[in-house]
């Protein structure tokens, strides 16, 4: 049944979601918001103030219900008219690499860690032995008296 060939009492019957839903399936173009909701209003007959509102209830609802996507141009779709055409498949093969090189990044960290060379950290013990031999440790009651 066509919105205009249904009577305001039956209008009245339907949530404004239902009605922006039979809206957009009949005009087949994409609206914005504010021109559902006054096609919304003009059918129900409701007064223009209704508009201000509740402009923003009708717009969340909207946003909630799965019927409905909003475009990037802000105007307001039916989601049965935007379908995905990609399929990923998953196979075997696919799950067999991820885990190989899984494990081939795993043997490369560790062979990173086995090639450490201990000959820096000794190099760097000596250059800071040298560095710290002409400092001297003061107690807490020589700072006192110094001071």
């Amino acid at each position: 049944m066509s919105l205009k060939s249904m009577k305001k009492e039956e209008l009245e019957l339907l949530s404004n979601k239902d009605i922006a839903y039979m809206i957009l399936e009949e005009s087949k173009r994409k609206l914005n918001t504010a021109d559902i909701f006054t096609k919304i209003i003009k059918l129900l007959e409701l007064p223009e103030s209704t508009f201000e509102k509740k402009i923003a209830d009708f717009y969340t609802a909207l946003a909630t219900d799965k019927r409905f996507i909003l475009l990037d141009n802000g105007k307001w779709d039916l989601r049965s008219n935007h379908t995905s055409d990609k399929v990923i498949k998953v196979t075997d093969e696919d799950e067999e690499e991820e885990v190989d090189s899984e494990e081939e990044k795993e043997t490369e960290e560790e062979e990173e860690e086995d090639s450490f060379d201990d000959t820096e950290d000794e190099e760097y013990d000596e250059d800071t032995n040298e560095e710290l031999k002409d400092l001297v440790i003061i107690d807490e009651d020589e700072l006192e008296l110094e001071e």
